[in-house]
């Protein structure tokens, strides 16, 4: 029998955690296995994550690909800066990091994100990548995807999607930059 979907309502506006740690690692566990069966094999794969924190979903998914390929995958980082709709809002973005592990002409690419949400970072992140190369495709692996598309786009490898409302915002946290590993829901007056 399928889990209830969790009640993402609170009384207050602190933070409830939907995602521990043991779900949050069995969810990438998942998305490793059904990344490498929809590309049958780890052979032209190449992973880039979209800082923050997509960046160390991707490496934790290139550890879990390796270990059961026996062999490492490609992974880098794409940084989406300069591609953003909202620069205009928001000019003092700081320019990050993009490297590109090698040519991706022809490579299966895999962006990974934790959070789908408008579609905006994704976006900008088709953007980014058409500078750098023509993938033979390209598809999208994202931690949590929480609803609220403002534009079509969807990801083909999903750990967890919750329901939430416009107006909670959805967190992850992640041990290598917040000492644990979570997804938490709270309401902020702002949306993510």
């Amino acid at each position: 029998m399928a889990d209830p979907a969790p009640d993402t309502t609170t009384s207050d506006h602190s933070p409830r955690v939907v995602v521990d740690g043991p779900e949050l690692a069995r969810s990438l566990a998942r998305m490793a296995h059904q990344i490498l069966e929809a590309n049958r094999g780890a052979d032209d794969l190449v992973l880039l994550g979209i800082p923050t924190r997509g960046v160390f979903l991707a490496r934790r998914l290139a550890a879990l690909i390796a270990e059961i390929e026996g062999r490492p995958v490609r992974i880098g980082e794409l940084d989406i800066t300069m591609y953003r709709d909202d620069l205009r809002a928001n000019p003092t973005r700081s320019v990050g990091r993009t490297a590109i592990p090698g040519r991706i002409d022809d490579a299966v690419v895999v962006l990974v994100d934790d959070v789908l949400f408008s579609g905006r970072t994704i976006t900008a992140a088709i953007d980014a990548l058409r500078d750098l190369g023509r993938p033979r495709a390209v598809r999208l692996a994202v931690l949590v995807d929480r609803g609220h598309r403002e534009l079509p786009i969807a990801a083909d490898h999903v750990g967890r999607t919750i329901q939430t409302a416009a107006d909670e915002r959805v967190q992850v946290r992640l041990s290598e930059l917040d000492g644990d590993d979570a997804v938490t829901i709270g309401r902020t007056g702002g949306a993510r």
